[in-house]
């Protein structure tokens, strides 16, 4: 049967689906709008399971304060074609409001919530459908209370951050919300970092500081023996300066022997307390760059300070209580 445009448009304006496949789904259905709504959820379906393999490494990040409710949001998607476009923007901006309309605090209730003729679960299997890209909800966060601010960075609704203060300061708490996207801090403080992030990190130092503690005698050794070290630095550096005339395969075979009887040795007689002092040093060095109180501020007038600094700067009293952040970029 031949379908009326006003009937195309009823039925687009009901699901958000394309004038083509709002056309085809009520020709097939000789008119009925609820087989042809039926139609567009089946395919949607169909492409949503076809592609959830895919990788979702593009989308739309935001998020929103009503009251003292606080929360953000990822829609995910494949391409940034799709994650710039209105439609998709504005489904996150619904879901989002829904979620906060309905004080939500875990992404299972979120996907429960009603959202047009269905679900929000459904609805994002619906535009998948449109698109013909795989979509998933990540990323959600709450924040409740008082004196919460919320950043999107740059509004390009990739990297969304909350925190919250003790006390009311919109101005610091901008800022501390600009720092955390800026800074991408672990831990509020040194205090909140797990014991096995600590212990990964220290024993990462250990073994990066033995590693240099040898690479050194080695290079030592290889210039008493009258080799430039650098010739030396790689496998294929050390084939690519043969073929130069750079150095010889003699040569290269005295410095791989220099190499394995100097590591074997200083392996065998490192200073352990000295090892264990300077990778406690690198731990520290790590808390200080990655916990939000400890980082250098950002955000100041010019004179280097912590963000504890700053922030009893503003008033010797004001704390961050709670941070959150939320980035679809790879970092």
């Amino acid at each position: 049967m031949a379908v009326s445009i006003e009937d195309i448009k009823k039925l687009r304006a009901m699901t958000g689906a394309g004038l083509a496949d709002v056309k085809k789904a009520l020709t097939e259905a000789d008119g009925d709008f609820d087989k042809a709504k039926d139609l567009l959820r089946e395919r949607g379906l169909a492409i949503a399971a076809k592609r959830s393999d895919r990788e979702t490494s593009n989308g739309c990040v935001l998020v929103k304060k009503v009251g003292e409710f606080a929360a953000m949001i990822a829609l995910k998607c494949e391409t940034d074609f799709v994650a710039n476009g209105a439609d998709f923007i504005k489904l996150t901006s619904d879901i989002l409001d829904a979620a906060i309309s309905a004080q939500c605090k875990t992404l299972d209730e979120v996907k429960a919530l009603p959202l047009g003729e269905a679900d929000v679960q459904s609805a994002v299997t619906q535009r998948s459908g449109i698109t013909g890209e795989k979509m998933e909800l990540d990323g959600y966060n709450v924040l409740t209370g008082e004196n919460i601010e919320v950043y999107d960075h740059m509004n390009k609704h990739t990297l969304c951050t909350m925190v919250q203060l003790n006390q009311d300061n919109a101005e610091a708490g901008h800022k501390i919300a600009m720092q955390v996207a800026a800074m991408k801090p672990i831990a509020l403080d040194e205090a909140s970092v797990s014991e096995e992030i600590k212990q990964n990190e220290y024993n990462v130092a250990v073994q990066k500081t033995k590693d240099e503690q040898i690479e050194k005698a080695v290079e030592v050794a290889v210039k008493k023996a009258g080799l430039n070290p650098n010739h030396f630095d790689s496998d294929d550096h050390i084939q690519s300066n043969i073929g130069k005339g750079w150095i010889t395969e003699a040569d290269a075979a005295k410095y791989r022997e220099i190499k394995e009887a100097v590591s074997a040795e200083k392996a065998a007689n490192l200073n352990e307390n000295m090892i264990q002092n300077i990778a406690k040093g690198r731990v520290g060095k790590f808390l200080k760059e990655n916990c939000l109180i400890c980082q250098e501020f950002q955000f100041g007038d010019g004179d280097k300070q912590s963000v504890s600094d700053y922030l009893k700067s503003q008033d010797k009293d004001l704390k961050i209580v709670a941070y959150t952040r939320f980035t679809l970029a790879a970092e």
